[in-house]
């Protein structure tokens, strides 16, 4: 049966071969699917894709698994074996987009890489995703998110601010920052073959290359500018804090004078904001150890409901920080309509985020579940026009 959301979105009709494993890869491949993409998630036998076996789980179906695969079909196949690379070939003798994220040369080895499937065929938009690149002295090494964060400065700037000890984001940030790249870049190649401006191409994406991108625009607000004369100040972020409550945490952001007025009245300070040593920007610069100790000792004498009232009432840029357990009542979060919730097959109740972009003529959608391992096998081979017996006797399909 094919995926349920094929045909719905504004990529219906656009046939995707996942082949990629992990996260930057599959997320992608996934977002495309919410657009109504069909794609074929292609493993091999054995582990398959290792998600499948991290982190909390339910009859064998992990929740980070679900969180980055809904949507697809599951073909698992030993392209090892010439019988296995001639299904191969023909799957991908008619798909669109291909994504794959192997080490450099791993895919031609298999002979599966870009030139080959390129000359099968050359509408095919080819994307591969690799940690440093595919080539240079890293080319070949093993990347994992949190060694990217290391190797491209994200580490850096997350130093502690109080010791300068490097810090990581604990979350996949360069993962997924990838996989929203790599979305982009498809559906703009996607753009250029109906365009009529290329036919189908290679897309070469590095996990490095994304990370310093993502980072470069605001945290090399100073790095950016070389010359010997310029005016050097703090990023951006490099201020970023969250604010001790009496019963929980918060953070805010104050740029313009009502936003610093706003800051005062919602800590109970009202005449904070007319004293002559905070009247400006300079001065609160000036003498911001002393305003930072009287705004720490009044905020924490304020309860987090007396945050939320204020700082909406005073117009304050600011909201208490949110546990994941508490983000589906939060009443914005329910406007939103952010979350659904519904019954996995295997994996059972589960609650997953709506794709996040609104499309007003061609709506996403959350596609289909998660695919358990080798689900779609037999199907795909038939529509091929093959015989799905006799390729799983032989061990080619799984």
């Amino acid at each position: 049966m094919r995926n349920k959301g094929v045909g719905t979105g504004p990529l219906a009709g656009i046939k995707v071969i996942d082949m990629s494993v992990m996260i930057a890869g599959p997320l992608a491949a996934m977002m495309l699917a919410d657009q109504g993409a069909e794609v074929v998630k292609v493993e091999s036998p054995g582990m398959g894709d290792m998600m499948r076996h991290l982190g909390s789980s339910k009859n064998g179906m992990t929740g980070i698994y679900v969180n980055n695969n809904r949507g697809k079909r599951s073909l698992v196949i030993d392209v090892k074996k010439q019988a296995g690379l001639d299904v191969m070939r023909r799957l991908i003798a008619d798909a669109d987009i291909l994504i794959q994220n192997f080490r450099p040369g791993a895919m031609d080895r298999m002979g599966l890489g870009w030139n080959a499937m390129h000359e099968l065929n050359p509408e095919l938009i080819y994307t591969s995703i690799s940690g440093y690149g595919p080539t240079g002295p890293s080319s070949g090494r093993r990347a994992y998110d949190n060694v990217i964060q290391a190797a491209s400065g994200l580490a850096s700037v997350q130093a502690h601010p109080a010791t300068g000890t490097p810090e990581l984001f604990r979350t996949l940030v360069c993962d997924k920052a990838t996989a929203y790249t790599a979305t982009q870049a498809i559906t703009a190649a996607l753009f250029a073959r109906a365009t009529g401006a290329a036919s189908g191409q290679h897309i070469e994406l590095a996990m490095l290359d994304t990370a310093i991108a993502f980072m470069w625009p605001d945290s090399a607000m100073d790095a950016v500018l070389l010359d010997d004369d310029t005016t050097r100040a703090p990023t951006i972020a490099s201020a970023y804090n969250t604010v001790t409550l009496a019963d929980g945490y918060a953070a805010t952001s104050v740029v313009t004078e009502s936003e610093f007025r706003g800051q005062c009245n919602t800590f109970g300070l009202p005449d904070l904001a007319d004293d002559p040593r905070f009247a400006n920007a300079d001065l609160r610069r000036a003498n911001r150890r002393e305003l930072n100790a009287e705004l720490k000792e009044a905020a924490a004498a304020t309860t987090i409901a007396q945050f939320a009232e204020r700082s909406a009432q005073f117009d304050l840029p600011g909201a208490t920080v949110s546990t994941l357990d508490e983000l589906p009542t939060d009443p914005q979060v329910i406007t939103n309509g952010t979350f659904i919730e519904r019954e996995h097959p295997v994996a059972g109740h589960i609650r997953e985020p709506r794709a996040a972009a609104r499309f007003s003529e061609t709506p996403q959608r959350v596609s289909d579940f998660a695919p358990t391992f080798g689900q779609h096998s037999d199907d795909i081979a038939m529509e091929l026009g093959l015989d799905a017996t006799e390729l799983r006797a032989a061990g080619v399909i799984f």
